[in-house]
């Protein structure tokens, strides 16, 4: 098994796309309800996502569009339920199955969360949070360095919303993040709408929590709406997916261009779907943005 990560990949970018990532439009979520409309106007859109987990079968009608749309367009595949904070090993039918899927659609890039969703052989439906420290830190690298090993590529782990901190936790999560990357050489994938809800829920500044941020790992970006449960003992954001990008985030993303530098970048959407034109305007949104943040630094 690796204990650093190595592409043996021709590839020029860092973000995992076979090209400068200034010559990468922004990206939307692929879901069914859009599959025709897809195929039909072939709209100007960078990329589409996928949920791994919404396509290991060998067969059915995702696989099918997909391939389809795979034909047309660069497609990324987020992974929701590999676990990796979880202290129980991989399950390697589950990791198998996304090797084959990996396999065979060839993704500009493969991510996945810092977070676990299983217990023994029960899968939870959730991404639910690790405490930072030392004994976690080595058992996601171990499951990092697994997982990168058995797809051959390098792997983008995704910074996670929370909405609890461990007494336990010993070190920062830029810390243990930092650690995670130096250690594994796996890329990370920002999403700027989990560090607005995560910094709202524990009372810390996004802004500094982005100044501190590992940018040169950043191989991509998510964007995505939340909801504001307006608890009046603790309100909380959550980190929905069923609305459109809100303002705080779209600031949150200016500041990140301007420290990372542009980077491809996804508009998350998984509730409440609005049309796939309201969703591809937010892409040409973020690409509006990314555009004038090029400007500024030149």
């Amino acid at each position: 098994m690796f204990s650093r990560f190595k592409s043996s990949g021709s590839r020029s970018s860092a973000s995992g796309f076979p090209f400068a990532p200034s010559q990468v439009l922004s990206g939307v979520s692929l879901k069914p309800a859009y599959y025709h409309e897809i195929l039909e106007s072939r709209p100007k859109v960078g990329f589409f996502e996928i949920h791994a987990e919404n396509y290991l079968s060998d067969g059915g009608p995702g696989p099918f569009y997909l391939e389809k749309i795979r034909s047309l367009y660069p497609i990324t595949i987020h992974g929701v339920g590999m676990s990796i904070g979880s202290e129980t090993a991989i399950d390697r039918d589950h990791l198998d199955r996304v090797k084959r899927l990996v396999d065979r659609f060839q993704p500009e890039v493969f991510s996945e969360h810092l977070a676990w969703s299983t217990h023994g052989p029960a899968y939870l439906n959730d991404l639910l949070p690790v405490a930072y420290n030392k004994r976690t830190l080595d058992r996601v690298c171990y499951h990092i360095d697994e997982l990168q090993d058995h797809l051959k590529r390098r792997v983008l782990i995704e910074n996670p919303s929370t909405y609890i901190a461990f007494k336990t936790s010993d070190m920062s999560e830029i810390e243990f993040i930092s650690e995670m990357a130096s250690r594994t050489g796996c890329g990370l994938l920002l999403d700027v709408n989990n560090v607005e809800v995560s910094c709202f829920n524990h009372d810390t500044d996004p802004y500094d929590y982005l100044n501190n941020f590992p940018h040169h790992e950043v191989g991509q970006i998510h964007l995505a709406g939340h909801t504001l449960d307006e608890n009046p003992v603790r309100p909380l954001k959550i980190d929905s997916h069923d609305a459109a990008v809100d303002q705080d985030v779209w600031s949150l993303y200016q500041h990140t261009l301007k420290l990372a530098g542009d980077m491809p970048t996804l508009i998350e959407r998984d509730g409440n779907l609005p049309s796939l034109a309201a969703l591809i305007q937010e892409a040409e949104h973020a690409d509006a943005l990314r555009k004038m943040m090029k400007k500024e630094v030149v």
